[in-house]
C-alpha cells in the first residue's frame, strides 16, 4: 500500500472530523476512519458517550493516530473550549453513523455532548450519514428533522436498503464507508468545469409496476439505486440533473429534480416534456417489457387452480426517443443479461441508436439488482469494448459519468 502522502486524493491532507454516535453500525467507524486515513486525510475522532459503548475509544483512537475525543474532561483534563478548537481545525465533519436522537438534537440546537458542541461550532461543511431501522427512518419527525438539518446547509448522505440490525430488510442502513469516502471526494473536490456543467441530463431509474387490479402489480427487483448514483454523479460534475424515477424506497437528494412514476407508460410521459431539451439521456430504468391488456377495476377474486393474464407490448421509451435522437445528443442505454451477453449488447446498442451502452451480467456475482454493488462493460459507438471490475455502485457511476464526458 502506497504512502498516503504519495496519493493525489481530493481528500489529501485535509482535516475531516469522524463524529460517531450510538449505534450498532458504529463499528463500521473504525473502516471509515482507515480509509480516509489511506486516502491522504488527517483524521480526529468525536464521540458521544453512548457510542463508546459500541465501539472503543482506543480503536479509533489508534486508527486515526489522533487523541479520541468523548468529553470536555477526556482523561481527566479539563478543557472546556475544546468544541471550538476541534470545530475550527476541521475541513469538513462527517458523522458516521448519525443516530435518530442526535440528528434530533442537531436539528433543534440541544447540546449535551462534546459532538453537539463541535457541530453548532463548525464553520466547515457537515455531512450527516443516518443509521437506524426502517420505521425509525420513515418517522415524519425524523424526515421533519433531515429537512430542517438540510435548510442549515448540512449534507445528507443517501441510506441504503438492506439487511438493519433488528433482523429486518429494509431502508436506513448506513451507507458503507466506501460510498461515504467517494460521496466526500467529490463533495469536497475544487470546483472546475468540467464537460458536463450546465449540461442537461435526463436520467431514468428504478423499476416500472404495471398493475393487474387495483391491489396487484407485475414488476422486478430493480431498487433505482444505480440511476440514482448516477444523477449524484452528474451533478456532483455541474450537470442540470431530470430524475425520472420508478417506485423506489431510495432517497434522493434535494439538489436533484426527480418526478416519481409507476408505470412504464408514466415513465414515458413524464420523459417527453425533458428528452428534446436534453442534451445527455441515460436510459437506466428497468422498464417492463408488457403490461396487462385489461386492468381489473376491482381486486380479482380467487377462483380457478389456474390464472391467465393477455399481455400487451409497452412501448420501448429508449427506442421510441433513439428515433428522434439529434446529433449533438448523447443517449445511454443499460442492458441487463444473462446469456450471450455482448453479442445482445451490441445488437441493442445498433437498434436503439445508442451512443454507449452498459452491460451487466446476472452472471457476475455481487452485480444486478438489490446489490450496492456493480460489475459492468461499456461498449461505444465504435464498438470500444471496456470492462470494469466489481465496485460500489457509487464507483460504477463515476466511470460511467466519465465515459460520458469522453463521448462529449
Amino acid at each position: 500500500m502506497p504512502s498516503p502522502k504519495n496519493i493525489p486524493t481530493t481528500l489529501a491532507d485535509k482535516h475531516i472530523l469522524v463524529a460517531v454516535c450510538g449505534s450498532i453500525a458504529a463499528y463500521k467507524a473504525a473502516f471509515l476512519v482507515r480509509l480516509l486515513v489511506r486516502q491522504g486525510a488527517q483524521v480526529k475522532v468525536v464521540m458521544t458517550p453512548s457510542a463508546t459503548e459500541f465501539i472503543a475509544p482506543l480503536t479509533l483512537a489508534t486508527l486515526s493516530k489522533n487523541e479520541c475525543h468523548v468529553s470536555y474532561t477526556n482523561a481527566g483534563k479539563t478543557n472546556w473550549n475544546n468544541h471550538v478548537e476541534l470545530a475550527l481545525w476541521a475541513d469538513a465533519i462527517v458523522v458516521a453513523p448519525a443516530s435518530a436522537g442526535t440528528l434530533a438534537k442537531m436539528a433543534n440546537g440541544l447540546c449535551d455532548n462534546l459532538l453537539l458542541g463541535v457541530y453548532l461550532s463548525a464553520r466547515c461543511p457537515v455531512f450527516l450519514a443516518p443509521a437506524m431501522d426502517e420505521d425509525m427512518w420513515k418517522h415524519p419527525s425524523t424526515k421533519s428533522n433531515l429537512q430542517r438539518l438540510q435548510s442549515y446547509g448540512n449534507t445528507i448522505i443517501p441510506v441504503n436498503n438492506g439487511e438493519l440490525a433488528s433482523g429486518l430488510h429494509g431502508e436506513g442502513r448506513m451507507a458503507e464507508p466506501e460510498e461515504i469516502v467517494t460521496f466526500l471526494e467529490q463533495a469536497l473536490q475544487p470546483t472546475i468545469p468540467t464537460k458536463l456543467t450546465g449540461k442537461k441530463v435526463l436520467i431514468t431509474a428504478g423499476p416500472t409496476y404495471e398493475a393487474l387490479d387495483p391491489v396487484r402489480f407485475i414488476g422486478n427487483h430493480s431498487s433505482g439505486k444505480m440511476g440514482i448514483e448516477l444523477a449524484m454523479a452528474a451533478r456532483k460534475m455541474g450537470a442540470d440533473v431530470q430524475l425520472i424515477l420508478g417506485p423506489s424506497k431510495l432517497s434522493v437528494p434535494d439538489d436533484i429534480k426527480v418526478t416519481h412514476v409507476f408505470s412504464a407508460a408514466q415513465m414515458y410521459a413524464a420523459c417527453k416534456p425533458h428528452f428534446a431539451k436534453s442534451d445527455v439521456c441515460i436510459f437506466a430504468a428497468a422498464v417492463a417489457d408488457y403490461t396487462p391488456k385489461n386492468v381489473a377495476a376491482q381486486k380479482i377474486k380467487k377462483s380457478d387452480a389456474e390464472f391467465s393474464i393477455v399481455l400487451k407490448k409497452n412501448v420501448d421509451i429508449a427506442a421510441e426517443f433513439g428515433k428522434i435522437k439529434k446529433k449533438k445528443q448523447l443517449s445511454i442505454g443499460f442492458a441487463l443479461e444473462t446469456n450471450n451477453e455482448l453479442a445482445h449488447a451490441q445488437a441493442k446498442l445498433q437498434k436503439k441508436n445508442f451512443d454507449l451502452i452498459v452491460l451487466n451480467s446476472l452472471n457476475d456475482k455481487g452485480a444486478g439488482f438489490q446489490f450496492n454493488t456493480n460489475k459492468i462493460t461499456t461498449v461505444d459507438r465504435n464498438n470500444k469494448i471496456t470492462k470494469f471490475g466489481l465496485k460500489s455502485k457509487t464507483a460504477v457511476a463515476d466511470d460511467i459519468i466519465h465515459a460520458i464526458e469522453t463521448l462529449l
